[in-house]
């Protein structure tokens, strides 16, 4: 294949792993003060996503795609001292979604620039492919 369709083809498999990134990290955010609606039921368990490079025969390259979409094993909840809030146990407390706000920002910040710089590539490869098809006009 062309080297300008290979580029494309490589970076929107990029931009596409990069916005399921931006959906699991803004998943994560919305549910971050989600408590359960009544005792002993669990939590919003934040999901943290992985990547894998996938041999691409058409194109002779590796690409990047998603490999799976996993909920945070071990202890994913945090106690928070709620009296009055229906989910809360004999002492008070209700599980929390351990999600902090200031690490899921730096993911989605992160994604974002990585969707960007692909982005950019499929952009400067189209620019390239209109030049070429100047000079040849």
């Amino acid at each position: 294949m062309d080297q300008p369709f290979s580029t494309l083809t490589i970076s929107s498999h990029g931009m596409r792993a990069q916005g399921e990134r931006i959906r699991v990290v803004a998943e994560n955010l919305a549910n971050a003060d989600t408590a359960p609606d009544r005792p002993g039921q669990a939590p919003y368990v934040r999901q943290v996503i992985t990547f894998k490079n996938v041999m691409d025969r058409e194109l002779g390259h590796r690409v990047v795609e998603v490999d799976d979409v996993e909920k945070v094993k071990g202890n994913p909840f945090i106690k928070k001292y709620m009296p009055d809030h229906p989910a809360s146990d004999e002492n008070g407390y209700v599980d929390m979604p351990k999600v902090n706000t200031l690490i899921e920002m730096m993911d989605m910040r992160e994604a974002q620039r990585s969707y960007e710089a692909n982005l950019g590539m499929v952009e400067q490869s189209r620019d390239m492919m209109l030049r070429t098809i100047d000079v040849l006009r």
